[in-house]
């Protein structure tokens, strides 16, 4: 069984009280809210309006097969920004001070397939809390056994040519959060060290809104369009793989490059560190200062402001970059960053033939005999 595992602040750090009284006078010296501002609403009725118009003129059924199969995609894509841009900061609780809007914005989740009330589980909780840790962090478990992200875990023969099949995997993740991962997630014990207890209510609510989703992505376009149903598969497949490859790569991109780190607690259950500092070291941002990718990924490609301040809205992640950059190096901790998606990509491939090709052939080594 998982110890409890706690931080302990054996260094006495006051970084991120630090970074956190500066930040705050930031928002107090120019009268600003945490929450959206004008510019986030703008980004969030696009990618709503985007979904709606891409899904209609699917359904439409006035367009070719090849058509309606490059409008999937694209629609898997928008899936993915509208989580990155509008679901993940209504659940963090960070788009607006109404809680109202905030779980009105949450449950659109629900439409691109997944649980809220998991992910907040998994996501919020969990992944937030202890980020990196294995055993703790459910996050970094993409396929057990088949990506090995852990050094602690046996290395495999076909880990060997994981750097290559890794990136097709990434696009099976919204397929399987879709079908099967919420389902298993929800019925487990335990997520990561919270004890399943789950509200009478939200078990209603899993099966209802998943419900709701197989009838508008599953049921509807296999009566309404003139397609077949295995081009229905192509397409419904299609989407989802665009959709999760968005998603993963993202998230890997963050937390499995080469500087971030992946440690474990001691005997006792504890992590030597602030719980800020974890953060640091095992969290990186990429192409910070893409306009582009700002837009697009709703501010996670600086996930380092993210989750030193996951309840302030992702629109003002750029001036709290410059806060914790310059608060992290004057207390000499780590502030990763690659600055290109393509050097972030390189790095995480890097990271992967090391765990996988790098880790199997050390281990085929033979051992040599230490003479009595």
């Amino acid at each position: 069984m998982t110890k409890p595992l706690k931080f302990t602040n054996v260094q006495r750090s006051t970084f991120f009280a630090t970074a956190r009284e500066r930040a705050d006078a930031y928002f107090k010296e120019r009268n600003l809210s945490r929450h959206a501002n004008g510019a986030m609403w703008a980004k969030t009725i696009f990618f709503l309006t985007a979904f709606v118009v891409t899904y209609g003129l699917i359904m439409s059924n006035q367009f070719s097969v090849p058509v309606m199969a490059a409008l999937a995609a694209v629609l898997g894509a928008i899936c993915a920004f509208i989580g990155f841009n509008v679901c993940h900061d209504a659940m963090h609780g960070s788009f607006s001070a109404n809680k109202h809007v905030n779980k009105g914005l949450g449950l659109v989740f629900n439409l691109i397939g997944a649980s809220p009330y998991v992910w907040n589980i998994t996501h919020n909780v969990v992944h937030h809390t202890y980020t990196n840790i294995a055993g703790h962090d459910e996050d970094i478990e993409v396929a057990p056994g088949l990506i090995r992200l852990d050094e602690q875990e046996p290395v495999r023969w076909i880990q060997r040519f994981q750097h290559w099949y890794a990136f097709p995997v990434y696009g099976l993740a919204s397929l399987s959060w879709v079908l099967r991962k919420d389902y298993v997630k929800f019925f487990q014990p335990k997520i990561g060290q919270q004890v399943a207890n789950h509200p009478r209510r939200e078990y209603f609510n899993l099966f209802f809104y998943k419900a709701i989703y197989y009838v508008l992505f599953i049921v509807l376009p296999l009566v309404v369009l003139d397609i077949t149903w295995w081009q229905f598969i192509i397409g419904f497949v299609g989407m989802h793989f665009v959709e999760g490859l968005v998603l993963g790569l993202v998230f890997q991109l963050a937390h499995v490059v080469e500087g971030t780190a992946f440690p474990l607690p001691n005997e006792q259950g504890d992590m030597l560190e602030a719980w800020a500092v974890h953060q640091m070291r095992t969290t990186a941002n990429f192409s910070p200062n893409s306009r582009l990718a700002s837009f697009l990924c709703g501010g996670l490609n600086r996930q380092i402001e993210h989750h030193l301040f996951p309840k302030v809205c992702h629109i003002h992640y750029p001036a709290l970059a410059h806060i914790l950059r310059a608060t992290a190096h004057e207390f000499g901790v780590p502030y990763l960053e690659n600055e290109t998606f393509l050097g972030a990509l390189k790095s995480h491939r890097r990271m992967l033939r090391r765990l996988g090709a790098g880790a199997y052939a050390e281990a085929q080594k033979p051992r040599t005999r230490v003479a009595a």
